[in-house]
């Protein structure tokens, strides 16, 4: 691999938590497509820029700014190598040819000084070690008046999937779980944050707002139940109880999720989030 800073990171996303989201990188797609066309509108992508698509995962939003730019290309950055072979994988299958891939640390990667119109994540920002170093290494990326536009979590209170995990406290270890911290998935919970970091990278016209979508994480509570438990957190959680307590977990979250069952009898539950734009001088 690449050299990397972010080394806990890059060894759970070479780990199992990357090879759980290669595998069912549809469903997460699903959990989260609701911030796709926000996304890449904030970006302003236009028919020939050139695209930096941060922890782009198995590459949707990497595949769909590709598309938005067909003059232009699209490159993902992700530490997780099993899921840049899917994403791969997936635009070769489906004929998009002006997007590639390619392994790194986005914090240190070598990229080419304004070698970028548009920068641009969809949850993929919040696991830098050092977010003012990252940011301002993509900033150099960027062409003068280059646009980094990016969804990130708003509080876990207001995000339908911690809420539902929450609700095992009486079984799992599940303590201070959806806290702020660095790296994690709400460490840019904090609109203040994530413009005192912007702006020591070196970005100017910032903006903070919240939007919201509802995504499918489960086609029934049984099954939206055992995905939600097959993620790192869930894992993670399983791992620190007994078969008995897991079991009991299980089953209340089952019952939980029953009262989010759409008409068509999927599980949907609503994410909050922060879609940030900012733009290099």
């Amino acid at each position: 691999m690449p050299d990397v800073v972010n080394t806990d990171q890059a060894q759970a996303w070479n780990g199992p938590e990357g090879t759980h989201w290669a595998r069912n990188q549809d469903r997460w797609n699903a959990v989260n497509e609701g911030f796709n066309e926000p996304l890449l509108d904030a970006a302003g992508i236009s028919l020939d820029h050139r695209v930096l698509d941060l922890g782009c995962g198995s590459g949707q939003t990497t595949r769909l700014a590709a598309l938005r730019a067909p003059r232009g290309r699209a490159l993902g950055l992700d530490l997780s190598a099993p899921m840049l072979a899917e994403a791969r994988s997936r635009a070769e299958r489906e004929g998009i040819t002006n997007a590639s891939f390619t392994q790194g640390d986005a914090q240190m990667y070598p990229f080419r000084a304004d070698a970028f119109d548009a920068a641009i994540s969809r949850y993929g920002v919040m696991f830098f070690a050092d977010p003012v170093a990252a940011f301002g290494n993509v900033g150099r990326a960027l062409r003068p008046g280059g646009r980094l536009a990016f969804v990130c979590p708003a509080d876990a209170r207001l995000n339908g999937w911690v809420t539902a995990v929450a609700a095992l406290r009486d079984f799992l270890p599940v303590g201070d779980f959806g806290r702020p911290g660095l790296p994690g998935m709400f460490s840019l919970a904090a609109p203040d944050r994530i413009r005192d970091i912007l702006t020591a990278a070196g970005f100017t016209d910032i903006t903070v707002n919240q939007a919201q979508a509802y995504g499918t994480w489960g086609h029934g509570p049984e099954d939206a139940a055992e995905f939600l438990l097959a993620t790192g957190p869930g894992r993670h959680l399983l791992e620190r109880a007994d078969a008995t307590a897991r079991a009991r977990a299980h089953r209340t979250l089952t019952d939980h999720l029953r009262d989010h069952v759409a008409a068509d009898g999927t599980v949907r539950l609503r994410s909050t989030s922060w879609l940030v734009t900012a733009d290099r001088p």
